[in-house]
């Protein structure tokens, strides 16, 4: 099985020069905007030389080395998540699906500091979601309550790397149980691909190594038979100009 980590494209949040004025779940920029759909473009038709390296002769005159091939597609249930998976679903012609457990670390809350300190946030509820995104997959989990419990207010870190190694063993029972040409995508977010990598290859999950994520940055990990990991490439923005890399 192939997985391809995606982060989200640039939200507003992370255009913001305070970080007092960050929302609890924000949108995407214009900028953002454009990078989901270059993102999107690439993963569908755009030049993917390790495909050459992966198949044969014959089956590589036959695709032109175009495209991931992505067959699954997953997101988590915040908006900048759900907004990049929105175009790279309708470039793929696959539907995506939300996995709450890849959402980012600390959930959904805002430090309101001396007035209030930090408030959790319920997210958006599943009727919200419909309606923005009608034909998105989502678990039962998510309902009208929303799916992030506003009494648990910011998630700490030991939680965070607690829902990495919970995702890393459901990859690893899709890598077990589907077929080898298996390509999974998913669209999450900096901190949360920063936990899940370290899970994924058992390292330490302090914070004297952070995988840097660029926005729509892709990291390929490959699943192989005998249980071993194979890291092809990480944060490679080869579809974003100069202009539009954050």
């Amino acid at each position: 099985m192939q997985l391809y980590i995606i982060r989200h494209a640039q939200s507003t949040n992370n255009a913001l020069a305070n970080m007092r004025d960050r929302v609890c779940d924000p949108t995407l920029t214009e900028l953002g905007q454009r990078q989901a759909v270059l993102v999107a473009q690439h993963l569908a038709n755009g030049s993917n030389l390790e495909y050459r390296v992966d198949h044969s002769v014959e089956d590589t005159g036959a695709h032109h080395g175009k495209g991931y091939k992505i067959t699954r597609l997953y997101c988590s249930a915040m908006h900048r998540a759900l907004l990049t998976a929105q175009p790279i679903g309708q470039a793929l012609g696959v539907t995506p699906e939300v996995w709450l457990d890849i959402h980012e670390q600390g959930g959904i809350f805002l430090d309101h500091r001396a007035e209030r300190g930090i408030v959790g946030y319920p997210g958006k509820r599943r009727s919200e979601i419909l309606a923005e995104f009608p034909n998105y997959i989502l678990p039962d989990e998510l309902t009208e309550d929303g799916w992030w419990d506003p009494k648990r207010g910011m998630e700490d870190w030991v939680g965070c790397q607690e829902r990495a190694i919970r995702v890393v063993n459901t990859l690893r029972k899709w890598a077990a149980n589907k077929t080898k040409n298996e390509q999974v995508a998913m669209v999450s977010h900096g901190d949360f691909i920063n936990a899940l990598l370290k899970a994924l290859t058992n390292q330490s999950p302090d914070w004297n190594v952070f995988y840097h994520h660029d926005n729509t940055g892709i990291t390929r990990i490959d699943f192989q038979e005998d249980d071993h990991l194979s890291v092809r490439h990480l944060n490679r923005f080869d579809h974003l100009p100069p202009e539009l890399i954050s």
